[in-house]
């Protein structure tokens, strides 16, 4: 079997972006994934039973540090002489995209699960345009992870390649059988929101990713303090870590998130299941995505979901069909569809019931992996 090589900048990625994957494919492939350390990646090597490697990389910009991970990617990829190199991240991608031209690896395959650069002005959105042009020309083959994004690839002028959507879009597909509501009883529910000091007939909305700028707290927040002033029984779950280092949040957020009792932060959850079966309703205001894996789980758990209109969002969610699709950066629009949502029981009960289907009969996880082996095993045929 042919070396396959999957490369993500943090080991996270590897482990929550490509659960069970790695694993399908090593059926296939002798599949090594490399990223920098961390006990994810460990974790990786346990559930997955593949090879891993450890390269540091940074996420941000640093030309000393980035010279030094090209130059480890590139011995290790002379060393290991994969017949096919495939990344997900951007530093990661830009890094082994590079490094395996100049070892002279034959597919050199990258995926854009989400761009940073639509969201940046001035020099700093020209230096991340070229970044992503260079990784384009070294490789092979690129894929969008969603129509979005792919329509962004291409009004940028970021490459003449041909641009692939795999399937209906996204990384990893949906598992159903994972994301199921079903799986969770009406005594669980009670049992779980019991804990958090949630009343049974509270509403309650969730938000699961990084508490960070860019995701919208910011505005959420915002809106969630006007729609608990009014309301007593609504509250906010809070579902993943605050980075401080990396897009802090407005420190009049973070204060909000101390004060309001309404509002439930529970840091980073390995398992996000029993935090859906708890809920009513997502919110995902991000800024930029690219096909956000949250709410498909979500939808899968059976929830509705505000999200705003930009990539991946507006693919999943077909506005009034099993979601609210509201402006970015607008606490107002985030109130409005949080009261639509909260107070229009009918309509909610109409979006719930489709969200489920809407995201299994789109995003079934097998048909993902089927649809990317199939591309593996085409382009080994025809490099072959």
């Amino acid at each position: 079997m042919n070396k396959l090589i999957r490369l993500s900048t943090v080991p996270l990625s590897l482990n929550i972006l490509l659960k069970g994957q790695l694993s399908f494919l090593n059926n296939f492939f002798n599949i090594i994934a490399v990223s920098g350390n961390g006990p994810d990646l460990n974790v990786v090597a346990e559930r997955e039973g593949v090879l891993v490697y450890s390269i540091e990389m940074e996420r941000k910009i640093s030309p000393f540090k980035d010279v030094v991970s090209l130059v480890k990617l590139y011995f290790y990829f002379r060393n290991e002489r994969p017949f096919i190199v495939h990344s997900i991240t951007p530093k990661a991608g830009l890094l082994s995209m590079i490094a395996a031209k100049l070892a002279g690896v034959p597919i050199r395959m990258h995926t854009f699960t989400g761009l940073i650069f639509p969201s940046k002005t001035g020099i700093l959105q020209k230096i991340l345009i070229a970044m992503d042009k260079l990784l384009c020309l070294c490789a092979t083959n690129i894929y969008p992870e969603g129509e979005g994004v792919k329509k962004d690839l291409m009004r940028y002028n970021i490459t003449k390649k041909e641009l692939k959507v795999i399937g209906n879009g996204n990384i990893n597909g949906i598992n159903k059988h994972h994301f199921n509501p079903e799986l969770y009883t009406s005594a669980d529910r009670i049992r779980e929101r019991k804990k958090l000091g949630i009343q049974n007939n509270d509403f309650v909305f969730i938000f699961v990713g990084r508490l960070v700028g860019d995701k919208g707290i910011n505005e959420m927040i915002q809106a969630f303090k006007n729609l608990s002033n009014e309301n007593d029984s609504v509250k906010l779950i809070l579902v993943g870590p605050f980075e401080p280092h990396f897009d802090p949040l407005q420190q009049e957020t973070v204060q909000e998130i101390k004060a309001n009792e309404s509002i439930i932060s529970v840091g980073f959850q390995e398992d996000v299941r029993p935090y859906f079966a708890i809920s009513d309703c997502l919110v995902f205001p991000s800024y930029r995505e690219g096909f956000p894996n949250v709410v498909m789980q979500a939808g899968a758990m059976g929830l509705p979901s505000i999200v705003t209109d930009i990539n991946g969002c507006n693919e999943i969610i077909i506005d009034g069909k099993n979601g609210i699709i509201i402006p970015a950066k607008s606490y107002k629009a985030i109130l409005e569809a949080m009261k639509k949502i909260f107070n229009e029981h009918d309509f909610r009960n109409l979006l719930k019931n489709c969200a489920r289907e809407m995201i299994v009969s789109r995003y079934e996880q097998d048909v993902v992996w089927e649809a990317l082996l199939l591309e593996y095993k085409k382009l080994e045929t025809n490099v072959s």
